[in-house]
């Protein structure tokens, strides 16, 4: 209920508001922007767009509890304009390292960890843009079915169908299944 009455406080143009908004999911929306952008600068960058987006449309936003949804899609697009802008190809994040940069698989040496990296950002790169997108946000950021969907305005359905085929093709292409 605390949000949707900040949503509406900001929605009348208090400031504050959108701020206690966005300051509760700073850390959710940088690792969205960062694992699009794949750099702190540029992901600041997009923040800062969407921030100024965010106050400019709030006025459109109908429904006081999809502030959240709404807000992480606005963020989405101003990562894809700004990688259309600056010519770049989506990065993606390393699957190896969680999002404060600490590997997932402490035992592994070094060089086998930077091998396992080096494959599976070469395959990443053979799938369409997206699926690979639907892949990064499904297991990268550990984003549910519905949020993907939201963020990239297709079906569950499409997202799973994404998802699916992508880790099809990625199993043919690695000769072996993922999962082990």
């Amino acid at each position: 209920m605390l949000v949707v009455n900040e949503v509406k406080n900001a929605k009348k143009g208090d400031k504050e508001a959108l701020l206690k908004l966005i300051l509760a999911e700073k850390d959710a929306y940088y690792r969205l922007a960062f694992s699009y952008m794949r750099n702190e600068a540029d992901a600041m960058d997009v923040l800062e767009d969407m921030i100024v987006k965010l106050y400019e449309q709030i006025g459109q936003l109908k429904k006081e509890e999809s502030f959240y949804s709404w807000s992480k899609t606005i963020l989405v697009n101003r990562c894809k304009q700004a990688l259309k802008k600056n010519k770049k190809v989506i990065p993606f994040e390393n699957p190896l390292e969680d999002c404060n940069g600490f590997s997932r698989h402490a035992g592994m040496s070094d060089y086998r960890h930077v091998e396992e990296q080096m494959d599976l950002q070469s395959l990443m790169v053979q799938l369409n843009d997206d699926q690979s997108e639907a892949i990064r946000l499904k297991y990268y950021l550990d984003l549910d079915y519905g949020t993907i969907a939201t963020l990239t305005r297709v079906s569950p359905g499409t997202v799973k169908s994404r998802i699916f085929e992508g880790l099809k093709k990625l199993r043919i292409l690695y000769g072996r299944d993922l999962d082990e």
